[in-house]
């Protein structure tokens, strides 16, 4: 019996020790291997801006000029800023939600809106795990600044509405004109997605904003990510 008890006690110690190795992995190292890949991103992403290599500007552009170049899968091609979740909040926007690229920053949902152009532009990202980018996300106030640039532009959207939680089948929230977002007529829109509850899947959050302003980079930070 003194062999059973020391067995059975020796193997729960074993499986307590591999559970706490798990969540030390899941809490700290794989957000510290997110932060190191999406601040690779960014560099990446500032280093072809510095370089002259970015997309043309979009919305308004002149007959006869280039079409805007096309996102790349899993490639980042902008950064968002968003100063209720602190001034050094900076993530890159990747193309596509697949499981490997929202390990590596936000994601653009593939079928939605261009960055600043007419429709719905929509970005997902993980509340907890692979650097918790949208940790705070309940915290989004309407009124708050969503700040992105591609490199030519900077895009300053503001919250219209939201966290609005519903379920993962609810699609409707990236339509071009989401219905439950209170919006009537086509405009130039923003939608942010993620889950909840903070550790689960089985609801999301969903915030909504339009396109306020934008200026060229050569004129400056907006006023939004001015201390």
């Amino acid at each position: 019996m003194r062999v059973v008890v020391r067995t059975v006690s020796e193997l729960c110690i074993t499986v307590g020790t591999v559970i706490v190795l798990f969540v030390v992995y899941v809490l700290f190292w794989t957000g510290v291997k997110a932060d190191d890949v999406m601040g690779e991103q960014i560099d990446q992403l500032q280093d072809q801006w510095s370089k002259g290599s970015v997309r043309q500007p979009t919305g308004g552009a002149p007959s006869g000029t280039p079409e805007p170049t096309a996102y790349k899968s899993g490639k980042p091609f902008a950064i968002m800023y968003i100063p209720r979740l602190g001034f050094t909040w900076n993530k890159p926007v990747l193309e596509g939600t697949a499981v490997g690229t929202l390990k590596k920053g936000l994601g653009h949902y593939a079928r939605t809106a261009r960055l600043g152009e007419k429709g719905n532009f929509s970005v997902a990202g993980h509340r907890r795990t692979y650097g918790d980018p949208f940790k705070d996300f309940p915290k989004l106030r309407r009124g708050d600044a969503v700040v992105l640039t591609d490199g030519t532009t900077w895009f300053t959207y503001r919250i219209d509405k939201g966290p609005y939680k519903t379920v993962p089948t609810d699609v409707e929230v990236i339509d071009p004109v989401p219905r439950k977002s209170g919006y009537t007529r086509s405009g130039r829109y923003l939608t942010l997605t993620t889950c909840d509850p903070e550790w689960g899947h089985s609801h999301r959050l969903i915030v909504w904003a339009h396109l306020d302003s934008t200026q060229p980079v050569e004129k400056g930070k907006p006023t939004a990510l001015r201390r």
